[in-house]
């Protein structure tokens, strides 16, 4: 468990959007390109270096070599040979047809093939009558039928009432989406209340609606009428939305359509399941699998300084960071592409200690801190000032034994020295280098360079840092013994 939640602990949001992102593009690439050959060869290349990576992990050069290459001519087969599929696929209307339409396979369901064909043939004036079945076997009512078996379409329908058609003047019987027979005679009506200009056709459908539970349709060749009967229930309809409403109520939205939508949802409801875990375990293998480690030393930039302060001293001005990652990732880093960096907004004057932890180093995706040697850095703050200063001659050695320095002249006697105002509280004198006082003459003018100590110490703008120092010395009385 403890694992589990190092592992997650490890994983960025740039992670996590880089999976989603490239999961999409995956799915996208399978909403546009299937049914195609080209997805059975993007099938056939993902197979390919699945089993590469396969290889490339337990070693297996030459295979991982060899597969390598074929993918690689896989790819430019694919851009010479399909190039006119890629380039139906891609000839879209509009940018949201690629990025995010779904494109479906238009499925007319019989009963819009049922509509559309009924107001043509009464556009045409073309008698028609169409028998939908319910519960109740019409064997018994019926007369004469010609058994057909065919798919329900608007050039069967027209076909079968084309009037030098022998059977046109006859029932259709449609059951679900096949038309199972054709020319079939049906029993007249003999109700009295009935309109007169009623004929034979309409009496027919009046006839099965009243002896079973069917509907029937049927165009007036005479009126150019859509009419239905159900039950004791005739009358003319005059939409096709109302056509359609009262054949789905009668018998319900085709099982194929829904059946065809079910698995469109199921097959795109498992391409995207597939996609995130395909992605994942591409990203997986790319920032976890095969670790690598390796060492970079790297400068170290500080950020949010207070501009009134300035940094004095740091304990080091570089750390090594021993990095992990997958060895694709690792051998590709360049030192360039690895920042550390320390936020000093909340530095205070003087020595300030700092932790470096994995938000303060930069890395690219997928590349991990395992240990920064050293952990732990000092940094010293001070707000910078001016300080003039008096010199002094900073004389090592003996004097010769025939010389005695009787007096020396610094010019100038005094500079002013830029530095930290906690520094500058302490020093009162600022020293020269050590001049050797054994090589002197009796007179002479030596130039010689301050030492600013400590070194974060410097001259004002404008001034040098050496100055000139004139001696004079005088021969020292040998007392005679």
């Amino acid at each position: 468990m403890n694992t589990l939640f190092h592992f997650l602990s490890t994983i960025r949001w740039q992670d996590v959007v880089d999976i989603i992102l490239n999961s999409y593009i995956l799915i996208r690439l399978y909403v546009l390109f299937r049914g195609t050959n080209v997805f059975r060869v993007l099938v056939g290349m993902a197979l390919l270096w699945f089993f590469q990576r396969i290889a490339v992990s337990i070693g297996l050069i030459v295979t991982s070599w060899a597969m390598q290459g074929i993918t690689a001519v896989a790819a430019l087969i694919i851009i010479v040979v399909f190039r006119n599929e890629i380039r139906s696929v891609l000839q879209a209307k509009n940018l949201r047809a690629i990025l995010w339409g779904f494109s479906q396979k238009t499925v007319s369901s019989p009963i819009e093939i049922i509509v559309d064909s009924v107001y043509d043939l009464a556009q045409r004036r073309n008698g028609a009558l169409l028998v939908f079945p319910g519960k109740e076997d019409l064997e018994e009512v019926i007369q004469s039928g010609i058994r057909w078996s065919g798919l329900v379409s608007k050039e069967m329908i027209m076909s079968i009432f084309w009037h030098d058609n022998p059977v046109h003047d006859g029932a259709a019987i449609i059951k679900g989406n096949q038309v199972s027979e054709v020319g079939v005679i049906l029993p007249l009506s003999n109700r009295k209340d009935l309109p007169s200009y009623y004929g034979t056709r309409h009496r027919a459908a009046a006839g099965l609606a009243e002896a079973t539970d069917a509907l029937v349709v049927l165009v007036s060749e005479e009126r150019g009428h859509v009419v239905v009967a159900k039950g004791s229930d005739v009358r003319v309809i005059h939409q096709r939305v109302e056509l359609a409403q009262i054949l789905q109520e009668h018998v319900g939205v085709t099982t194929a359509q829904w059946g065809h939508l079910r698995k469109e949802k199921l097959r795109l409801s498992i391409a995207v399941v597939g996609s995130i875990i395909v992605i994942t375990g591409v990203w997986f293998s790319f920032t976890r699998g095969l670790e690598t480690m390796t060492t970079f030393e790297i400068p170290i930039e500080y950020m949010n300084r207070d501009p009134k302060m300035e940094i004095l001293d740091t304990s080091v001005n570089a750390v090594r960071l021993h990095l992990s990652g997958s060895g694709a990732l690792i051998k590709s880093m360049q030192p360039n592409q690895v920042q550390v960096r320390l936020d000093l907004s909340k530095a205070v004057i003087g020595r300030n200690t700092f932790t470096i932890i994995p938000e303060n180093v930069a890395l690219p995706p997928g590349v991990f801190v395992k240990k920064v040697d050293p952990p732990v850095l000092e940094v010293t703050l001070d707000i910078p000032m001016g300080k003039e200063l008096p010199i002094q001659v900073d004389w090592v050695g003996k004097s010769p034994e025939d010389l005695i320095l009787v007096e020396a002249k610094v010019a100038p006697e005094k500079i002013e020295v830029i530095g930290g105002v906690q520094q500058l509280e302490n020093i009162s004198t600022i020293y020269t280098q050590k001049v050797p006082i054994d090589q002197i003459e009796e007179k002479g003018t030596i130039t010689v360079n301050l030492a600013l100590h400590p070194a974060t110490l410097k001259v004002a703008p404008g001034l040098e840092d050496s100055i000139t120092v004139k001696y004079v010395a005088k021969k020292r009385q040998l007392s005679d013994e």
